[in-house]
């Protein structure tokens, strides 16, 4: 008879952290440091698996949130001396490739888009529609930047300038990241920088992605096929469930939802 001893590991262990949906700040998305940290956590520290799995579906967000996630991942996988792979499902672009490139490995369907390592900002402007309604605009500020890109005002050619700044900056963090995190594989004579995006094949010719294959398969092959699979992920409050956020989380379904949609998802 086959005793059963807690301290004794039973065999290969490999912790799933399911990665899925836009990447926000602090209520406005389920993808932000704050709920998804403990939940990192718990994954690198629980029965010391033998690696971490990202599983992706991410059209991206946040730059500074997917900076924060992706730092946290990379810090605890040193520490531990656990190797991270990223597996993509629909879609890891521009957040969201940021997240598999804190893995040692990317691997993707045939069929996912991978990419988009730019930054974007849009908005509206609707201060000829309040001027048609009658509408006056009263603002006042100290600071002659503080109503910058006020979207009830004519855009103002130093404040594009000013956004085009940030934006710029915001992209060379994300190259340097990428270029950090692929080093040796991608193409140097690519130009992957551009904000545009492909499938997994074309992804692993130009080195932004390790290659073609699915979670399950690919563990097996590399563990066994006794591997167990943990899996973590960020779970929804019990208020929020019972629809007191129901609100809140309609306006996200539809801001995720456009997100989702470039690119034809």
């Amino acid at each position: 008879m086959k005793q059963w001893l807690p301290f004794i590991k039973s065999g290969p262990t490999v912790a799933v952290i399911r990665m899925s949906g836009t990447i926000g700040a602090q209520g406005r998305a389920a993808l932000n440091d704050a709920s998804l940290g403990p939940v990192i956590e718990k994954a690198f520290s629980k029965g010391k698996p033998d690696a971490v799995v990202l599983e992706i579906n991410s059209p991206g967000g946040s730059p500074v949130q997917s900076s924060l996630i992706g730092a946290r991942i990379r810090r605890l996988a040193e520490e531990k001396d656990i190797p991270v792979i990223a597996f993509v499902e629909d879609v890891a672009a521009s957040g969201g490739y940021w997240l598999a490139a804190a893995a040692d490995e990317i691997y993707a369907d045939p069929s996912s888009i991978v990419g988009s390592i730019g930054v974007i900002a849009a908005s509206f402007g609707v201060h000829e529609f309040i001027k048609e309604h009658g509408v006056e605009r009263r603002v006042h500020t100290a600071g002659k930047s503080k109503s910058m890109l006020d979207p009830f005002r004519p855009e103002q050619p130093e404040d594009v300038a000013r956004l085009k700044t940030l934006l710029e900056d915001i992209h060379a963090n994300f190259i340097d990241h990428v270029k950090a995190r692929r080093a040796g594989k991608i193409d140097p004579e690519a130009d992957l920088f551009t904000g545009e995006i492909w499938l997994a094949r074309r992804a692993v010719e130009l080195g932004l992605i390790d290659g073609v294959g699915h979670l399950r398969p690919m563990m097996k092959d590399r563990f066994g096929d006794k591997v167990k699979f943990r899996r973590f992920g960020v779970r929804r409050g019990m208020l929020s469930r019972f629809g007191v956020q129901m609100v809140q989380d309609a306006a996200h379904g539809i801001e995720e939802w456009a997100a989702f949609a470039r690119f034809g998802l």
